[in-house]
């Protein structure tokens, strides 16, 4: 299959709920990216995330999937810009989570293991209660966005010395930029 089809995932954001958003790629550009749409391609990226349900996803989680994603980027990108999020993102992820009983059961297999998730809703509560531990604590600070206006994607930056996303593409293009601008401040 062409690459277009099944553009890559991306795993390199810092957090599981970072790496959902990123499932969505060039947000904010003329040709989003899509990376889960279909079951099998979300049951991939659950399977990847270690989150693979028992039951796989079905043709509805898709579409469920990809309203709470937007929904946590409506949550994430003004918390970290400083401002409070839209109360309608808000309330609809509270709603969701308050729908999702996912009771914490371990076992050992030769390391520590936490049960999969019994279906795609349960492993999607997973990601955004992470989402919100995120938004909500300490770590939250840590949180940067990528200045490139189409992507704008979200990713850890501990240090805070990390200007762009870690897509390449994203360093790239601002860093010519920056030149060409003082190439021309220069003449």
């Amino acid at each position: 299959m062409p690459a277009e089809e099944h553009p890559a995932f991306r795993f390199d954001l810092g957090a599981t709920w970072l790496d959902f958003l990123a499932t969505k790629g060039r947000t904010f550009g003329a040709r989003p990216v899509e990376r889960i749409a279909t079951a099998e391609r979300l049951g991939d990226w659950l399977e990847r995330a270690e989150l693979a349900p028992v039951r796989p996803p079905e043709p509805a989680d898709v579409t469920r999937a990809q309203v709470l994603r937007e929904n946590l980027r409506l949550l994430a990108l003004p918390v970290v810009e400083g401002g409070a999020p839209p109360a309608g993102a808000v309330e609809e992820t509270a709603r969701f989570l308050a729908e999702q009983p996912d009771p914490v059961r371990l076992a050992v297999a030769g390391r520590l293991l936490r049960e999969p998730p019994v279906d795609t809703g349960a492993a999607l509560a997973r990601i955004v209660r992470q989402a919100v531990d995120h938004l909500t604590g300490p770590q939250r600070g840590t949180l940067a966005v990528c200045p490139e206006h189409d992507c704008r994607g979200l990713f850890t930056n501990p240090s805070g010395r990390r200007r762009w996303c870690p897509a390449p593409a994203c360093a790239s293009r601002g860093r010519v930029r920056a030149l060409r601008e003082r190439r021309r401040a220069e003449t």
